[in-house]
């Protein structure tokens, strides 16, 4: 092994988890980053991951990475940004390991993150969500799983690493039925479940059997769904449903759609922006204002509170002939 392996080894093992004692989702994220980083440059230079070394990972190649996942992976600049935070903190550690190649890790983290424009979050309306739900085919295992598993995404807004991460012993149907998830931040929180999701979850639980630490939502294998699999299932259901209800086709449906979905239908149920920030993890109180903006119905509502002003409509009119001969009609 050249020194690119045992330095990415030591980044997890000494300054992430022990260190740093980086959370799970973090971790998670670091390593899905290196993967994608590692397995491109394998295709373009042919070399073995284990047999890179810093030559191979100069800025050039690291530019053209990013550019590949907004490119050909279809990736926002968010997680084009969020993947070359991970190189950056790698290569910060490699600095004070490997003066030697200074230079080229200078050049590395020089490479700036990239601006983006915040648009309007994308949501689904009652019918959107109803259609959604109807799409998997609940007469095989798969469908059952994969409604249970829309179901709970829509009613309680958790992140998709919340998703993917849940166990059978995060789920209480009993009296005041909730879930128990570890959000950013090693923040913990209860979200609580309507009845709808609680007599779903408790068909699928019964079916699904399993200890404790068995993941809640699990391929046929018995392991946990990835987060590239939830977001396929998310896809591939979203096109069923679509053919029953178009304005389906020209959303692009993830499961972070479907966590600003329940955002919404909080919102348009009355739900204060405080209560908003707590349901869904946030950091801060201001984070929730994007689903103000989001709102058209709460705009519609503030318009028709405000009084009209005193404008009449009119049109211009030439008071020299030649002049209105050459405004036309």
């Amino acid at each position: 092994m050249t020194i690119i392996a045992p330095t990415l080894q030591a980044f997890f093992t000494n300054r992430l988890a022990q260190q740093r004692n980086a959370s799970p989702h973090t971790m998670v994220a670091y390593r899905r980053s290196f993967c994608l980083l590692l397995n491109f440059v394998h295709e373009q230079s042919g070399k073995a991951p284990s047999r890179l070394d810093f030559t191979d990972l100069r800025a050039p190649v690291i530019v053209a990475f990013l550019q590949h996942l907004e490119t050909e992976r279809g990736n926002s600049i968010r997680s084009r940004n969020a993947r070359l935070s991970a190189v950056h903190s790698f290569f910060r550690f490699a600095s004070t390991r490997h003066p030697e190649h200074a230079d080229d890790i200078e050049r590395v983290l020089a490479i700036p993150h990239k601006r983006f424009a915040r648009a309007e979050i994308t949501h689904l309306d009652r019918h959107e969500i109803a259609s959604l739900l109807a799409a998997p085919d609940r007469s095989t295992w798969h469908g059952r799983r994969d409604h249970a598993l829309l179901l709970v995404a829509v009613q309680t807004g958790l992140r998709l690493t919340e998703l993917t991460s849940l166990r059978m012993g995060d789920v209480h149907l009993g009296g005041g039925a909730y879930v128990r998830c570890r959000g950013k931040g090693r923040k913990e929180r209860c979200t609580p479940l309507n009845a709808q999701t609680v007599a779903v979850l408790k068909v699928w639980l019964r079916e699904r059997g399993g200890q404790p630490d068995d993941p809640v939502f699990p391929s046929r294998r018995g392991t946990g769904l990835s987060p590239d699999a939830v977001e396929r299932l998310v896809g591939e259901h979203t096109r069923v449903a679509a053919r029953s209800c178009p304005s389906l086709c020209g959303k692009k449906v993830t499961p972070h759609v479907l966590r600003h979905t329940n955002a919404m239908q909080l919102l348009l149920g009355g739900v204060d922006n405080a209560s908003i920030a707590l349901w869904l993890g946030h950091e801060r109180v201001q984070t929730t204002d994007i689903y103000l903006h989001a709102d058209m119905s709460l705009k519609e509502k503030a318009l028709t509170r405000l009084a009209p002003l005193p404008a009449t409509p009119g049109r211009y009119r030439a008071s020299d002939a030649l002049m209105r001969f050459l405004a036309g009609p």
